[in-house]
């Protein structure tokens, strides 16, 4: 994506789509970093001379390198199975309580701390002399620096979210060399110039800087939230749906410890305060399985289902694999004693339907545990295009929603460019620019509010 910044202008195109399929190899899920690295490449050569350039990606996964600096092998794909039942044998070194009073981080099966726990044993971890974050990763090949950025850093499950640094104490009782991480990195600080051979293969001039930006997309989808004020919760919707609050310090209770929100770091010092929620993973997944129909047609369908006929719970770990959602969603509704959906139209419904009742329970827990009411919902991501779920996040949340921009986390990457580069102000004025210059809607919550709390208890009571 090539962005140009004006003092009243924030406009964005696509320079080069590529694919990003993981790998199944007989040890495991892999994500193809080779190809993702020339997809990369072949972006900048389209998107032609630019003053800067800033990566940002999903969270939590990593390469490891030996000690001349080449790659050890395809990193690992978050959902590949050697998780499973690491946290039981991390928790019996360090508690699930303290680890939280620790790092603020949610439970996830997937956190880089149980997958270095996992893959301790290996013998490409033996060798590894360094360990670097996807977007790092990326940046280190481009660059020749290596760096670690905090944004994506804060969901290891290695820092504290107090200090803003490594959680020294339980990475040492768990036996966590830190020094695999390179030196922390905070958005907007330089990360180096394009390589000569980078801008040989590009065709760039240069030199070219690379910008540190929120790595962690989740951290530049909420920077690129175009809120008044502070009185707002958040909706970054893509393949996960990130719901809550940004707020100025952690909340490290307990009692949001088992509510399940993650207090990972955002731009400028703030706690991303939020729950990971399925997300749309489920109707892609589902997509995948029908041979890919038309969404729009899909979507007009399951508007006309009956709404809340049946709904799953959209954070449960049972949905986190890949392959045969419709009936790994049908298997749920047939064991809660729900009516089971039939047709895509009917799954979709579900899929829709319990994904705004996981966003309106989101949303109001986290108001209740920060102790920071809200006025409004902004639904960031590509989930912002999908006009069902968006009405039905504001009828389920009894709030008013605010979608778009779709591209929020290419939009934050490129004002935290711009910012480093003095192109714009402040986060409110960054805010204030993407007000005015991407196109929003409104949805005013309307229906049975009753409905909504008899779904939540029916769920509940499972």
């Amino acid at each position: 994506m090539v962005g140009r910044v004006g003092p009243d202008s924030l406009d964005l195109a696509e320079a080069h789509r590529f694919p990003n399929r993981p790998v199944r190899l007989p040890e495991g899920l892999r994500w193809d970093i080779l190809g993702l690295y020339a997809g990369v490449l072949d972006g900048l050569r389209a998107a032609g001379q630019v003053d800067s350039v800033g990566i940002d990606s999903w969270a939590v996964d990593y390469g490891l390198l030996d000690a001349d600096g080449a790659l050890l092998g395809n990193p690992v794909h978050y959902r590949d199975s050697r998780t499973e039942g690491v946290a039981e044998k991390v928790w019996a070194t360090v508690s699930a309580a303290e680890l939280y009073a620790a790092t603020g981080l949610q439970y996830a099966p997937f956190n880089t701390l149980y997958q270095l726990t996992a893959a301790r044993s290996s013998a490409q971890f033996a060798r590894a002399e360094r360990l670097l974050l996807i977007p790092d990763l990326l940046t280190y090949w481009l660059t020749g620096e290596a760096g670690t950025e905090l944004t994506n850093a804060s969901t290891t499950q290695l820092i504290d979210p107090r200090t803003r640094d490594w959680a020294y104490g339980p990475a040492e009782r768990l036996g966590i060399d830190l020094g695999l991480f390179a030196p922390l990195r905070r958005p907007g600080d330089p990360a180096g110039l394009l390589l000569p051979r980078v801008l040989e293969e590009t065709g760039l001039t240069g030199p070219v800087p690379v910008t540190a930006v929120a790595s962690h997309d989740t951290a530049s989808a909420v920077a690129a939230v175009p809120a008044d004020g502070e009185r707002f919760a958040y909706i970054c919707t893509g393949t996960w749906s990130l719901a809550g609050l940004e707020l100025d310090a952690p909340v490290l209770t307990e009692e949001s410890r088992t509510a399940n929100f993650t207090n990972e770091l955002g731009l400028d010092g703030t706690v991303r305060y939020l729950r990971n929620i399925m997300g749309l993973w489920l109707l892609q997944e589902c997509l995948r399985e029908w041979d890919d129909p038309g969404l729009d047609g899909l979507l007009a369908a399951a508007a006309e289902v009956t709404p809340l006929r049946s709904v799953v719970d959209a954070g449960d770990a049972a949905f986190l694999a890949p392959g045969r959602m419709p009936q790994r969603i049908a298997d749920a509704c047939r064991e809660s004693g729900q009516p089971v959906p039939a047709s895509p139209a009917e799954v979709t419904r579900c899929i829709l339907d319990s994904l705004a009742l996981a966003h309106r329970r989101a949303v109001a827990e986290a108001q209740a545990l920060a102790d920071h009411p809200v006025d409004v919902v902004h639904v960031v991501g590509g989930g912002a295009r999908n006009d069902l779920l968006c009405r039905l996040t504001a009828d389920a949340c009894g709030l008013p929603v605010v979608a778009g921009p779709a591209e929020a986390a290419a939009l934050g990457n490129v004002l935290v460019q711009a910012r480093a580069h003095g192109q714009v102000g402040d986060r409110a004025q960054m805010r204030r620019l993407l007000a005015r210059t991407q196109p929003l809607r409104r949805y005013e919550p309307r229906g049975d509010a009753a409905a909504w709390r008899a779904a939540e208890e029916r769920l509940a009571a499972r």
